[in-house]
């Protein structure tokens, strides 16, 4: 079964937009988003991104990988299609004693 992926228009090598939003969250919480969002920025040269819904996004070309967002307690780290990424140690599976009924 093959998956459409999902594309943005508007993904440049460097956005100065993202600057901005780095510079506008960076204590706190915002230097850990920062710290992921520059892990991303360097999978390759052919990385572009773009703000997106008001938070950073990686793409690899125009079809994003990867976001970063801040909020009051907690940072997202996320992966598009990231639930079909391998996890052969289970490392990103919750007993199910942990998850909400």
């Amino acid at each position: 079964m093959r998956t459409e992926l999902l594309r943005f228009n508007g993904a440049v090598e460097r956005d100065p937009t993202i600057d901005a939003w780095m510079k506008e969250h960076a204590v706190g919480l915002g230097a850990i988003a920062h710290q992921w969002f520059e892990v991303m920025r360097k999978c390759g040269d052919e990385v572009r991104e773009l703000l997106h819904d008001g938070c950073p996004v990686a793409c690899l070309g125009d079809a994003p990988f990867g976001y970063v967002n801040v909020f009051t307690s907690h940072v997202n780290v996320g992966f598009f299609h990231g639930a079909a990424l391998p996890d052969p140690a289970a490392c990103c599976k919750a007993p199910a004693s942990s998850c909400a009924t």
